[in-house]
């Protein structure tokens, strides 16, 4: 059976039911309304229930993404202020217990270039804080895409890609640039750490001026400065392109001047598509993807035949 054939059983909803009791009442919390389940992805299953204290979501990665739940436990010791405090945490199982945290930034109605100018520093100052802690995070079974493992993961992306629905040709414009990409790669600097990989205002919450991250299933251990291929990287205007990065930026002013700064986030964004791709594949797992994520790899990975992701000037 495939994880989502099992989500979706009576048996299996009457265990997690029956844990999620037992975890809410050792913390002094009561379930006062039925156990439903509003999302079933190929990637995961999510669901939620009003208790004494509030609303709770219980989360069920699959076996590509299990590793968020250990992950917390990095995120919750070293950067709590930053994260959703768990109220149960199973590795074992790989199941996961988080409070509300309220309405998404982007269901709100505040400013999305505004919030996300607030965001990003605070980000920016949660990926500093990681940094040391690299070694545990991969122990949490996080993927390694530092830039020495570059060429492999390209090696591996584009397999990846051939085992989808693609275009022959296109894929071999891309294998083509491969002494390009690792070439690039050795140009990296600045200390890797966590990369969510899905930053996006549909994944932070604001509490007045404070940024709190969650959905933490894409995430890879690689240069910092990725993160912005999702975060700033769909928007159409340059100039606010170029606010955004450099409001980044502000949490890395220390480590090379802003010119260099910037040349950094132009790079490993564009050599982050690989990790993007991947993230792809695993998250849609074996077998055929639903229709509208079917050529999602091939597309990431394409944005390699750019000759670089920002169009702004450094």
């Amino acid at each position: 059976m495939t994880s989502a054939e099992v989500w979706t059983t009576a048996a299996w909803r009457e265990v997690v039911q029956a844990w999620v009791d037992e975890r809410l009442a050792e913390a002094s919390i009561r379930r006062i309304g039925d156990l439903t389940q509003p999302r079933v992805r190929p990637w995961g299953t999510v669901l939620t229930a009003p208790t004494s204290q509030g609303v709770i979501w219980v989360k069920a990665p699959g076996p590509q993404t299990v590793f968020e739940v250990a992950l917390y436990e990095v995120l919750r010791d070293v950067a709590p202020e930053w994260v959703l405090e768990p109220i149960a945490i199973d590795v074992q199982r790989g199941w996961l217990v988080l409070p509300d945290g309220g309405t998404a930034v982007r269901e709100s109605t505040a400013d999305p270039v505004e919030s996300m100018m607030k965001i990003l520093p605070q980000y920016g100052e949660l990926q500093r804080r990681l940094s040391p802690h690299v070694d545990r995070l991969l122990a949490a079974g996080v993927a390694d895409m530092r830039a020495e493992t570059v060429p492999r993961r390209f090696d591996e992306a584009v397999d990846a890609v051939r085992a989808r629905p693609h275009d022959k040709a296109l894929v071999e414009r891309i294998v083509d640039r491969r002494d390009l990409v690792v070439e690039r790669a050795g140009q990296l600097t600045i200390a890797p750490s966590l990369d969510h990989n899905d930053l996006h205002l549909g994944n932070v919450f604001l509490r007045g001026d404070r940024a709190v991250f969650y959905d933490w299933g894409d995430s890879v251990v690689s240069h910092p400065f990725a993160s912005m291929l999702v975060a700033i990287g769909h928007n159409a205007d340059q100039a606010v392109v170029a606010r955004l990065r450099d409001s980044y930026l502000e949490a890395f002013t220390d480590l090379a001047p802003r010119r260099e700064l910037a040349e950094q986030i132009d790079l490993a964004c564009w050599i982050g598509m690989i990790a993007r791709t991947l993230v792809w594949d695993r998250a849609l797992g074996a077998g055929p993807a639903p229709e509208k994520w079917a050529t999602a790899s091939l597309e990431t990975l394409s944005g390699l035949l750019d000759g670089n992701w920002l169009k702004v000037a450094q």
